[in-house]
């Protein structure tokens, strides 16, 4: 655990709690998925004000593009591998042997569950510094994350899936300032909806959904 307080900049006056924050589920009830709950709205809070301040032009459909990117999935488990929670997760034999220490949904859900930690043990402002530290900026993100829509195909086709389709649902806004909607289709449901400044953006943010979407189904 000293690994990971070094790499959070954090350190715990009680351990136990991030201790619980590392513990995977097949560990029994002492496990980490009240924490990831409570890790999550923590969360959404702080990037939604980072974002809010940051960007006082952007338009609510824009900034939640850029909050989808940066709580998602895959952008979770990329910063929990880099600060090796993956290798302090406490788990049973089993889960590790399946993988369990680099499944992207396991180090998604450590990584709010230790957000959690951090905010019980020293509040919403040791919470934002750990956020401010370990969190890459939005031009990191948006970069290799755009294509969105090739991460939720990827994902759909593991199993053999059709490839989704997306359509533009409607437009709001000025004509100089239009806002897309876009839904994505797959299975012949909408699975994911977002909006965007362009038809691309727009399609991009409806596949981030369609992504959350599909994790909040495994959970």
């Amino acid at each position: 655990m000293e690994k990971v307080m070094k790499a959070l900049g954090y350190t715990f006056r009680d351990e136990a709690l991030l201790r619980r924050a590392l513990t995977h589920p097949s560990m029994g009830k002492q496990d980490n998925q009240r924490l990831e709950f409570l890790g999550d709205a923590v969360l959404q809070y702080l990037m939604s004000d980072r974002l809010y301040r940051r960007h006082p032009e952007d338009r609510e459909g824009s900034l939640t593009h850029l909050r989808a990117l940066l709580v998602c999935e895959a952008s979770l488990s990329q910063i929990a591998e880099k600060l090796g929670i993956g290798e302090a997760l406490i788990m049973d034999r089993g889960e590790e042997l399946t993988g369990g220490r680099t499944k992207p949904s396991v180090l998604c859900d450590a990584m709010e569950a230790v957000l959690a930690a951090v905010y019980l043990d020293g509040g919403m402002e040791a919470a934002r510094g750990v956020m401010e530290r370990c969190w890459p900026g939005e031009e990191e993100v948006v970069r290799p994350m755009q294509d969105s829509k090739g991460l939720l195909q990827e994902e759909l086709q593991k199993n053999g899936g059709e490839t989704p389709t997306y359509r533009i649902t409607g437009t709001s806004g000025p004509p100089h300032a239009p806002v897309f909607e876009a839904a994505v289709y797959y299975g012949g449901q909408v699975i994911g909806t977002g909006s965007g400044k362009t038809k691309k953006q727009a399609e991009q943010a409806a596949a981030v959904r369609a992504l959350e979407n599909l994790k909040a189904g495994k959970n």
